[in-house]
């Protein structure tokens, strides 16, 4: 018989030149209705649909199909496959003689013939003419002659159309069962072999003919349990749920939904392209799966904090590839198409650092430079403004090393001041931050990050201390590397001490308290940063090799509840650098040529000896305050004539809470002159409020009148004020 058939293809393709292509060429011509982003390591990140005509998976090798499944194909579509050479000429007998009789029979086509219809593009639905049957034949016969039968088998299971729009086993094992070909089970098999010969039937119809397979596979082995137990229902359940899962990707391959559109807005892909991008697929999961876990423990029924939404955002100092770019918290999120890494939000205290290293480097500031952490009264078109840290007190005279350290509102105002907003804003311009506003546009206030910027431009602005005050360029695909020179922003004498300080957790130690997440077992200098009515939350910092940085908050920009930069962003920060470097060192930079190491001293110990770095040239070893200063430091009250007043707040202060400090901290501080009498008392609003000379008071948003009663009960002094910006909520019950 195979002689005869054999003969009879050579005598067709003889005279009809009969040709069909090769196997090699069926699968390089094979193309997926997606394209594919790929991580640095070729693992696929994200799967995006571009062909909306049929559903197409990668093209699957025959040894990635579950041998389950090649049994149940071989079953139920052509038993004698490995016998025939194409043609199975006994079952073509069968049922012809069948068909005599009208007798219903299955058809007598192999896989071998249904795939040489599968490859011609021009094949029409429906039953096939005698020349279409016999074009057919000719065609099975010559596959089975030029291709070999793992290759035939493997080209018909990628080539097959499936329920719906579904061609192919890849799309097919993704859609219905969630998972690769490679781990399919008999039953999984048996329903995948029913939709081949009847691919759109009801559930009645597939599940019978699926029982038919089950059956036919476990005939051969010792089985006594029905193999069909349950087979309507599950075929039900998986064929319902096909339409709903047919839209969205595997978790394996949706790791970076909103970086694969930042890639597509680029490079327009087509259907099967296969891009490779600079994300590290491994970091890129721990990454997202860290944002999510936060989250929900911060949204624990027990602390319910409102926090829904969340970024991140990994770099390579030295080259600028990004590693990892979570742009939402997926399911969490209440707006998870939005991408929170190129979001505008207010940046907070994260925008301390460049003022800082803008100050040193005009040498108005040292590390050790004393700043008065007191109250302070700006004169500005609004009225006064006031910044205040409300940690229970202001904490006097601090260094500029503790200022920065643990993120004091005041001083960096005082620096603000020296620096000009003016200068201060076009140096945040020339790190790549998005200010569409001059300095004078956001005042006083820019020290305290008033300005809105992106997680993006953020980090890569603190990348620019990481690499010694040398601004580059970022890149996302390899071919994307930027030949443009890197641009001097610091110098590395103040990128170094800013650096120094970022990674100093003692000086983190007056806000923070010295055991805190930011305080890693390596090398690591980070901020945080909370912006008005708890609105974002940021944590970005760096270690010697990458910068990380981290927004938490709420997409539509409602408040979060008393959730601050140590509390919210910080941890999943200090998660992340500690997964890239749980291998790898990270190691303090080494001091440019330009800066000094000195042991200083303070006079009445206002902080405690240590050795600091210098610009050379401002260098010290004991730092005390003048005469002056020391009059003016706060508690001591002044004198009108002998007259008792209230030394603050002064009349038309404007107090601007400082949502990075915990609700139950915060606190306005009432103090009278020295001509009040131990007698006095303090009326807040009409109420009484208390009796010291000097008392704290819980703010609240408003206009205030605060008065100074004396012992007889009459008014001796009142002044004005305002609370502007709301206090962490609290979460009611209910």
């Amino acid at each position: 018989m195979k002689r005869a058939a054999l003969a009879l293809l050579g005598c067709m393709l003889a005279g009809s030149a009969y040709a069909m292509p090769s196997f090699d060429e069926v699968r390089s011509g094979w193309r997926s209705s997606d394209w594919v982003l790929l991580g640095r390591d070729g693992e696929p990140l994200q799967r995006t649909r571009i062909d909306t005509k049929e559903r197409r998976g990668d093209w699957v090798a025959l040894q990635d199909v579950s041998p389950a499944l090649r049994e149940a194909i071989v079953v139920s579509e052509d038993k004698r496959f490995y016998e025939h050479s194409g043609v199975d000429w006994r079952g073509a007998a069968a049922a012809a003689w069948a068909n005599l009789w009208n007798t219903r029979t299955r058809g007598a086509s192999t896989v071998t013939m249904q795939l040489t219809g599968l490859i011609d593009d021009d094949r029409q639905p429906g039953r096939r003419s005698v020349t279409e049957k016999a074009t057919q034949t000719v065609g099975a016969l010559w596959l089975d002659h030029a291709w070999r039968k793992d290759q035939i088998l493997e080209a018909y299971l990628n080539l097959v159309p499936f329920r719906g729009e579904i061609v192919g086993l890849s799309a097919l094992s993704q859609t219905l069962f969630g998972k690769l070909p490679s781990g399919l089970n008999e039953r999984e098999a048996a329903l995948t072999a029913a939709l081949v010969r009847a691919p759109n039937a009801n559930y009645a119809k597939v599940s019978a003919r699926a029982c038919g397979i089950l059956r036919d596979m476990k005939r051969p082995k010792s089985s006594t349990a029905d193999p069909c137990m349950n087979l309507d229902s599950y075929v039900q359940l998986t064929l319902t749920h096909t339409a709903s899962a047919a839209q969205r990707p595997s978790d394996s391959e949706s790791l970076a939904p909103h970086f694969a559109r930042r890639i597509a807005s680029e490079v327009h892909p087509q259907a099967g392209a296969r891009i490779s991008s600079t994300l590290d697929t491994r970091l890129q999961r721990f990454a997202r799966d860290t944002l999510a876990r936060t989250l929900l423990e911060l949204n624990a029924r027990a602390h319910q904090r409102n926090v829904h939404d969340g970024a991140v955002i990994v770099m390579d100092n030295r080259s600028g590839e990004i590693l990892a770019w979570v742009g939402s918290a997926g399911g969490l999120s209440n707006a998870p198409e939005v991408d929170a890494v190129l979001a505008l939000r207010q940046a907070g205290s994260t925008l301390k650092p460049f003022l800082y290293a803008k100050a040193i480097d005009e040498k108005r500031l040292t590390p050790a430079t004393l700043l008065d952490d007191a109250p302070l009264d700006l004169a500005t078109g609004g009225g006064l403004y006031i910044p205040q840290n409300y940690d229970h007190d202001f904490k006097g005279w601090v260094s500029m090393r503790t200022a920065l350290g643990s993120s004091l509102n005041v001083p960096a105002v005082r620096t603000l001041v020296m620096v000009t907003p003016h200068k201060f804003a076009k140096t945040l311009v020339s790190l790549g931050l998005p200010l569409t506003q001059a300095g004078d546009y956001y005042g006083f206030s820019l020290a305290l990050g008033s300005a809105d910027v992106t997680l993006v431009s953020l980090a890569n602005a603190y990348r620019t201390l990481a690499n010694g005050g040398l601004a580059g360029p970022m890149f996302d695909l390899p071919a994307h590397a930027s030949a443009v020179p890197n641009k001097r922003i610091f110098s590395p004498q103040a990128s170094f001490i800013v650096t120094n300080i970022l990674a100093d957790n003692n000086a983190r130690t007056r806000t923070f308290g010295f055991d805190s997440v930011l305080a890693t077992r390596f090398f690591s200098a980070v901020k945080t940063g909370t912006s008005k009515d708890m609105r974002d939350n940021w944590a970005v910092g760096y270690t010697s090799r990458n910068t990380v940085g981290v927004w938490v908050g709420n997409a539509d920009g409602a408040p979060m509840w008393d959730v601050s930069g140590v509390t919210g962003a910080a941890p999943v920060w200090a998660a992340v650098v500690n997964y890239l470097h749980r291998h790898t060192a990270s190691s303090a930079p080494t001091a440019p040529a330009g800066v000094v190491r000195m042991k200083i001293v303070y006079q009445n110990d206002i902080e405690p000896a240590r050795d600091d770095w210098f610009l050379s040239g401002t260098e010290m070893s004991r730092i005390a305050l003048s005469a002056n200063a020391e009059g003016a430091a706060p508690g001591k009250g002044t004198v009108n004539g002998g007259a008792a007043r209230i030394a603050t707040p002064t009349d038309g202060t404007i107090f601007a809470l400082d949502p990075d400090i915990p609700a139950s901290r915060q606190r306005v501080w009432f103090e009278s002159g020295q001509g009040a009498s131990s007698g006095s008392a303090w009326r807040l609003d009409g109420k009484p409020a208390g009796r010291a000379q000097r008392m704290a008071w819980l703010p609240w948003p408003g206009h205030h009148t605060l008065e100074l009663i004396d012992k007889r009960g009459e008014v001796v002094d009142s002044v004005k004020f305002e609370v502007r910006g709301a206090f962490a909520k609290t979460r009611t019950k209910g």
